[in-house]
């Protein structure tokens, strides 16, 4: 029931240019979108930005946009300004062998 998921290191853009984050995942997620995409500012609490792989939660801007399905993501941000620096992370549910993985 082991899930690896592989994030690229650093990654950096000109302020207003655009940036893409991926997100592999060993085994494909549940339903093929179940994958949320979080932000965490330095000393922050993690904030979630993306679910369900593509659909923007309550008060996430419009140029982050969730894409991707089976076992492969992305998180694209578009004019993107210093607020942005922070880290990413996706968190995925997977069903395996009738048990429930979050990762």
């Amino acid at each position: 029931g082991q899930v690896t998921v592989t994030q690229p290191g650093a990654v950096s853009s000109a302020a207003g240019g655009s940036v893409s984050i991926s997100c592999t995942t060993s085994q494909s997620v549940y339903s093929s979108n179940s994958l949320a995409w979080y932000q965490q500012r330095d000393g922050g609490a993690p904030k979630r930005l993306i679910y369900s792989a593509t659909t923007r939660a309550s008060g996430t801007p419009g140029r982050f946009t969730g894409s991707g399905s089976g076992s492969s993501f992305t998180l694209s941000i578009s004019g993107v300004t210093a607020e942005d620096a922070a880290h990413y992370y996706c968190q995925s549910y997977h069903s395996i062998n009738s048990q429930h993985v979050f990762t």
